[in-house]
């Protein structure tokens, strides 16, 4: 599992105080870096390896301004071309969102989806934590 840590930023509130829904994804995607690795370990977006599917964010608590967030990663279903990761935003103990992305080896040039290299697969494996 990788650990990111964010710091939120007053912009990143809505009226009510809280961390706005839109921000999540946004949080979500920058602690995805370690997993991109795997397929571009320079983040070269030229050589880029992957595309989103599918991307879903349950809300199970409040986040707030001035508590710093621990964004979870875990690797939780591998396929012969895709895999799943979900993420959780944790602030003070207590986990308030919950992210499942499904990433696609894809490779541009043919415009289809590629299986995942053994390699790939190991390193992803690495970080697997079974669903609950």
């Amino acid at each position: 599992m990788f650990t990111e840590k964010v710091m939120p930023r007053f912009s990143e509130t809505d009226a009510l105080g809280h961390i706005n829904n839109t921000v999540l994804p946004v949080w979500f995607e920058a602690a995805r870096a370690p997993i991109f690795k795997f397929f571009t370990p320079d983040l070269n977006p030229h050589d880029w390896k992957l595309i989103i599917a599918k991307i879903e964010v349950s809300f199970v608590g409040e986040l707030f301004y001035s508590h710093e967030v621990s964004i979870k990663t875990s690797v939780e279903h591998i396929g012969s071309s895709s895999f799943v990761l979900r993420q959780e935003a944790w602030q003070q103990d207590k986990c308030c969102a919950i992210g499942k992305t499904v990433l696609v080896r894809y490779d541009f040039a043919a415009k289809a989806k590629q299986a995942l290299s053994r390699v790939e697969k190991a390193a992803l494996n690495e970080h697997f934590i079974a669903a609950s």
